[in-house]
């Protein structure tokens, strides 16, 4: 429903920001060490999470951070909460590479992480985890902002995905097409990636 919001830092917590985007105020459950600012404005990329009971918007400092939450949910047995305590609980390179790793010993150091849902994770994620590492480590996560080119590169990799390639097959095209062409913007990388 809501991709992002730009506007006005009103409250600033460790877990919570309050962005005041024309008049109004929109309360955000963000996680622990995100990089927004105490004050002045800023832009939270969100998920929206409508349950019979509450309506919750969850921020992030960036795109690809709540697509690596939107991952972690896809996951049977991690819901919301799990999510955000394992992007608050680990840096985003130290969670890539334990699912990377099949270490489950690391996810299980997390509160609310038994061994079962950590077996389930490395179960789940280990062939779709692969677009948020690469050489540059974890463009985009919340340790830090991506950068124009991995940005791109990873809207490029969503919009493949979402017309039906595997994660793996779509990550390894937009690679391939990045590294020859680092000028393409997002939409010239997804023609290209569909011609190679």
């Amino acid at each position: 429903m809501f991709e992002f919001l730009t506007g006005k830092i009103a409250r600033r917590g460790p877990t919570t920001l309050v962005l005041e985007v024309g008049g109004v105020g929109y309360a955000l459950i963000v996680p622990v060490g995100s990089k927004f600012p105490n004050s002045g404005g800023a832009r939270a990329w969100t998920h929206f999470v409508v349950r019979e009971d509450s309506q919750t918007l969850y921020g992030f400092d960036s795109a690809s951070g709540r697509d690596l939450f939107r991952l972690l949910l896809s996951v049977r047995g991690v819901g919301p909460a799990v999510a955000l305590a394992l992007l608050s609980g680990l840096e985003a390179a130290a969670l890539v590479q334990a699912i990377l790793t099949d270490d489950a010993l690391t996810l299980t150091r997390v509160k609310g992480v038994g061994k079962k849902t950590a077996e389930q994770m490395l179960l789940d994620l280990r062939d779709k985890i692969g677009r948020f590492g690469g050489p540059d480590g974890i463009p985009g996560s919340p340790a830090g902002a991506a950068t124009g080119a991995n940005a791109r590169e990873l809207d490029a990799i969503s919009a493949l995905s979402s017309i039906g390639y595997k994660e793996k097959e779509a990550t390894k095209l937009v690679r391939k097409v990045a590294s020859s062409n680092p000028s393409l913007d997002t939409e010239q990388l997804i023609r290209a990636a569909l011609q190679a």
